[in-house]
């Protein structure tokens, strides 16, 4: 396969989870609440009420969330020369670890230059691991270097913003774009607005998890359709331990 070897093999396609940085507004440390509800005045006009808005959307802002799970995938051509996806999710309920154990494997395993691919990854996924990753104090990998450039100087993917074609106006979720292409259904039946509850309620990081991996073999397999090529068999698709 011609286009593997020219393209998709430099390809990580990712997708990160992220939680509100507590349960619940009230437990929230006194020294920041302020900075919250200055910040929640964006949300006034849908959710007037500081304390809900935290509670729908505090999981969206860096300054405010935390990472549990980053999932990622390599394309890979099997014994047959069929085109498969190698994807395993890290979760951690320690942030600092799991970017540690990001960084490592980005920093040290992959030796080739790769480009990333993610479904609103320009606007979400990727400055959300840089704000974080700093945060930490844990620096930027070199994959990250380049964000801080103009976003036209920006080498990475976002399949969201392949299908806008340039149409700034609206947001196409993940899973609309999979139903669109007759891609499986999730299993389970959850969505990144539920995600926060399911960890600080449920405790359910499992869970999280799978729903991570779910989502970067999704994501790969909508990139593949916006190439007008084949997706992969399921046969195909290898769930790596973490």
């Amino acid at each position: 396969m011609k286009v593997f070897h020219q393209d998709l093999k430099h390809l990580l396609i990712i997708d990160i989870e992220t939680v509100a940085c507590a349960a619940r507004h009230e437990e929230l440390p006194e020294s920041i609440k302020p900075f919250w509800e200055k910040r929640a005045k964006i949300y006034a006009e849908e959710t007037p009420n500081p304390k809900d808005a935290f509670q729908k959307h505090a999981s969206l802002h860096a300054e405010f969330a935390k990472i549990v799970s980053i999932g990622v995938g390599f394309f890979y051509l099997n014994e047959q020369q069929e085109l498969g996806l190698r994807v395993k999710s890290i979760s951690n309920d320690d942030e600092k670890q799991l970017l540690q154990d990001l960084k490592d494997l980005l920093e040290k395993r992959l030796k080739s230059q790769k480009r990333l691919v993610a479904h609103n990854g320009r606007e979400f996924d990727y400055p959300f691991l840089c704000r974080r990753l700093l945060i930490h104090g844990l620096g930027l990998p070199a994959i990250f270097q380049n964000l801080r450039n103009k976003p036209w100087d920006n080498p990475h993917l976002d399949t969201m913003e392949m299908w806008r074609f340039g149409d700034r106006k609206n947001y196409t979720s993940l899973r609309l774009l999979a139903h669109l292409f007759g891609l499986p259904p999730y299993q389970d039946h959850i969505d990144g607005s539920m995600v926060s509850d399911i960890y600080h309620h449920d405790k359910d990081l499992m869970r999280i998890s799978a729903y991570c991996r779910n989502d970067v073999i999704t994501t790969a397999q909508i990139y593949l359709c916006m190439q007008n090529l084949p997706i992969i068999n399921e046969d195909n698709i290898i769930e790596l331990s973490a």
